[in-house]
């Protein structure tokens, strides 16, 4: 089993920044691959990040040179960092792992982008 936990949501001003963490407890071997969805109100939950264990990344085009993510395989974490925020971007977010063809989720926590 493994549990993931995020952080570092909020409400940030159109053009700002925010950084958000996952934290994975339970058993991390056998992850392959780690990620962020995203679920607007009256939206599907969409996949826009994702990192692989051996560091090579994947962003939806919606995010792509404003969003970042990374992942520390020994903290058990991934992270995303959050640059450029517009509206369109307010949502909650998911922290997702893969472990053997399962998939896991966090709780989501809310971003919100608005002046």
């Amino acid at each position: 089993q493994v549990q993931l936990v995020e952080s570092g949501g909020g409400l940030v001003q159109p053009g700002g920044s925010l950084r958000l963490s996952c934290a994975a407890s339970g058993n991390f071997f056998g992850i392959s691959v780690m990620g962020w969805y995203r679920q607007a109100p009256g939206k599907e939950r969409d996949l826009f990040a994702s990192i692989t264990g051996g560091g090579s990344t994947n962003y939806a085009d919606s995010v792509k040179g404003r969003f970042t993510i990374s992942r520390d395989n020994a903290k058990k974490s991934v992270f995303l960092q959050m640059n450029s925020l517009i509206p369109e971007d307010t949502a909650i977010y998911y922290c997702w792992g893969r472990r053997f063809a399962l998939d896991y989720w966090g709780q989501g926590t809310q971003v919100t982008v608005s002046s």
